[in-house]
């Protein structure tokens, strides 16, 4: 079968990488791909937005299946083009993503499904939120409705960093025109675990729990950023607790949608969290997390091509999805200046040294002159497998340690928040 993956960064690499386990797999292509994973998928120099071009090129190398990695072309209906030729997809149909898309859209489903989430208000006008922060209770977070690559959620301590964020959103447009609407929700204690699933629609099936690290600094100090690490599966992510998101957010969500005419099939994430046995959804994205793909795919032990296949064809119920036991830990490292502006094109080295059950994963990086360089915000992801998840953090961070570039950053803690439950 030939394969095509839609994007370029770790978490499209992690991607690849399982795909390239396939019997089924004949060709893989990536567009755009990346340096980084060059030598396990042909690069395609194609736009993940360029509809046009994607569909065109999937006619011509004659690919039986596409693997969307990014929400943006999902939102571009990449998707339902694709489908119209009659190519299996990973991810859903546009008006399935606004799940994603919207903060807005996210939210009235839940609650018009009642489905556990913080309470909220939604604002068009910067004065009538900026009123509405009088009253609110602190901490409270002030969410963009639209995409923002993940920087888009600001937890505001008190009411002046909660207008400053409304500022720099709907007046100063820091997002463009994702924050011309705004979400000012309830602040959700506990802890955060990301559920990811698989769906055609109709069967739910969860893959192993994981947790993400995202704030930039260790102890989750610092900026909000698109994610510094994770590992899986986490313990937070009980059976019990599984059990109660899967009945309570991931089967109603789904059975919402269909009832909505906006059936969705592909990757579900569900940003949780878990306190006192019970969940509430901070978020839900519509495709695979990032980072915590890099730490929940090595741990597949079923064809991806084959759950794809059941996806697309309505027998998600009747496909056996197996794991490997272990854990999974990815550290990420990240450049200068992230989570706003990176320093690019330092010369990065160590990648050569692999280690046993150690994978790196390229998430910003290109070739120059031989070499790779950093070319985004986070670099690489660093991911480690054991049976024992002490064993994995410390074989991650080893790996980590062989690489460096100039003024690299990454936290010295990812993992740490399981032994809570372990102990």
């Amino acid at each position: 079968m030939n394969v095509l993956i839609i994007g370029g960064g770790g978490r499209e690499h992690a991607i690849a990488a399982k795909i390239n386990e396939s019997k089924r797999l004949t060709k893989l292509y990536a567009a755009p791909g990346s340096d980084g994973m060059a030598d396990i998928a042909e690069k395609v120099p194609l736009a993940v937005t360029d509809v046009e071009g994607i569909v065109a090129f999937a006619r011509e190398k004659e690919i039986e299946m596409v693997f969307i990695g990014p929400e943006v072309p999902l939102l571009a209906g990449l998707a339902d083009a694709l489908l119209k030729e009659g190519v299996m997809v990973l991810g859903p149909e546009k008006a399935a993503a606004e799940l994603e898309g919207s903060k807005v859209f996210s939210k009235n489903i839940m609650k018009k499904y009642a489905i556990p989430t913080g309470a909220y208000e939604v604002f068009t006008d910067a004065s009538a939120a900026i009123a509405y922060l009088e009253t609110a209770a602190y901490p409270t977070v002030v969410k963009a409705d639209g995409l923002a690559a993940g920087k888009g959620v600001i937890i505001a301590e008190n009411r002046e960093d909660a207008v400053a964020a409304v500022k720099s959103m709907m007046e100063d447009k820091v997002f463009g025109e994702s924050g011309s609407r705004v979400v000012i929700e309830e602040f959700l204690t506990g802890e955060e675990l990301s559920l990811l699933a698989f769906t055609d629609g109709k069967t739910v099936v969860p893959m192993i729990p994981s947790q993400d690290h995202k704030r930039i600094d260790d102890n989750d100090e610092g900026l909000n950023t698109g994610g510094m690490g994770a590992y899986a599966p986490a313990p937070v992510g009980s059976p019990e607790i599984i059990d109660a998101a899967m009945e309570k957010v991931m089967k109603p969500l789904v059975a919402a949608m269909a009832q909505e005419g906006k059936p969705y099939r592909g990757v579900l994430y569900a940003g949780l969290m878990v306190e006192n046995g019970d969940v509430k959804v901070l978020e839900f994205n519509a495709r695979f997390g990032d980072p915590e793909t890099q730490a929940v795919l090595p741990l597949l032990d079923t064809d991806i091509i084959d759950i794809v296949e059941a996806i697309n064809r309505g027998t998600l119920d009747q496909t056996e999805i197996r794991w490997k036991d272990g854990y999974a830990v990815c550290v990420v490292i990240s450049a200068k200046g992230y989570p706003g502006t990176p320093v690019k094109g330092d010369v990065i080295s160590g990648l050569e040294a692999e280690t046993e059950d150690t994978f790196v994963f390229h998430a910003g990086t290109k070739k120059e002159n031989g070499a790779f360089v950093s070319n985004g915000g986070r670099v690489l992801g660093v991911t480690a497998f054991d049976r024992d998840l002490k064993t994995a953090i410390e074989k991650a961070y080893a790996r980590v340690r062989t690489i460096s570039f100039k003024e690299c950053h990454y936290r010295n803690d990812i993992g740490q928040k399981a032994f809570r439950h372990l102990t």
